[in-house]
């Protein structure tokens, strides 16, 4: 099966290097000249400097090349949410079936992945890949499980087929809502357990706060996946309850990074500068809580985030509220 990547980032590398292996793999970098460097040095120097890239992976720089070697196979969109629009317009006819990696909300719009495609591309046979997954770990072959998920069974069937090996086992899932609004929404909730981590003390805001922020999250992601039609068990699968730990805990994931630097007081600007890698979180909490108010759904916690992020609030005043809210029933 020929498979492409569109978007030589993190992820999108370390997948291509994982399936390289055990099918024709084409990779699409935007940039040209992060094309020529890869294929000249076979390191992906931006964003996965640590890694050889296999002789058999093939770099691109030209869409239209690209997405030919994927007719009849699977195109994988790994270009952050921002991008997925353009590249469904891009894709046509020209693959058996698309899945993206992309986690979050579109900016503006508030368009999960499966909305932007029955709007934009109705004629693809479409899904997303998502899960805890570290770029450098599926990149170094250490094990890893993944969820493929949509509405169209045959291409769940697909996926499993181009992806599963030894060291990346893929489930399945018919319930693509679930596991997109996991996957965005953890995010959010790991930039909160950043910041009462980053918080001034030995331990930040200590291990007990970060229990409590991870499950409370987990309710508000659940809430929220339900009010858009996903089903309550998919929250405690890989995509919801396992990303969510990976991110929220790892020392791996830029959005906890973003949250401990706000919560030291440097401005985000400088922090998403340094970064050097995209921090979905910091454009998804804004989305998430506009589509939660909408349904009429609570998200404390989200809304805590999407407040220090614009500058409304102080980490430290954000914490404070949501420790003050009234008592309740857990559930």
């Amino acid at each position: 099966m020929n498979l492409t990547v569109l978007g030589a980032g993190a992820w999108g590398t370390a997948l291509a290097v994982s399936v390289s292996a055990r099918h024709p793999t084409r990779l699409w970098a935007r940039d040209p000249a992060q094309a020529a460097q890869m294929r000249e040095t076979r390191r992906n120097w931006v964003y996965l400097p640590s890694i050889e890239l296999p002789p058999a992976l093939s770099l691109e720089a030209d869409l239209d090349a690209a997405l030919a070697h994927a007719r009849g196979g699977l195109v994988i969109v790994a270009t952050p949410m921002a991008g997925l629009a353009e590249m469904l317009h891009c894709i046509g006819r020209e693959a058996s079936g698309v899945l993206w990696l992309c986690k979050g909300f579109e900016q503006g719009s508030g368009r999960l992945g499966h909305e932007i495609a029955r709007e934009l591309a109705p004629q693809l046979r479409t899904g997303v890949l998502s899960g805890p997954s570290f770029a450098v770990e599926v990149a170094r072959g250490q094990p890893t499980a993944l969820v493929a998920a949509s509405t169209d069974g045959a291409l769940c069937e697909e996926a499993v087929q181009a992806l599963h090996s030894d060291s990346l086992r893929v489930y399945t899932s018919d319930d693509p809502v679930g596991v997109e609004v996991g996957g965005a929404v953890k995010n959010v909730l790991a930039i909160a357990t950043g910041i009462a981590d980053g918080m001034p003390g030995v331990d930040g805001l200590g291990l007990n706060a970060r229990a409590a922020l991870i499950t409370r999250g987990l309710a508000e992601m659940t809430r929220l996946g339900v009010a858009l039609g996903a089903r309550a068990e998919t929250f405690m699968g890989l995509s919801g309850l396992g990303d969510l730990v990976l991110t929220a805990t790892g020392n791996l994931s830029r959005n906890r990074t973003v949250g401990r630097l706000l919560a030291q007081g440097l401005p985000l600007t400088r922090i998403l500068n340094e970064l050097g890698h995209v921090a979905e979180g910091v454009n998804t909490a804004p989305m998430v809580l506009q589509r939660a108010r909408a349904l009429g759904v609570e998200m404390p916690i989200t809304e805590a985030v999407a407040a220090v992020i614009d500058g409304r609030v102080t980490p430290a005043l954000a914490l404070e509220q949501l420790m003050g809210r009234e008592a309740r029933p857990e559930t």
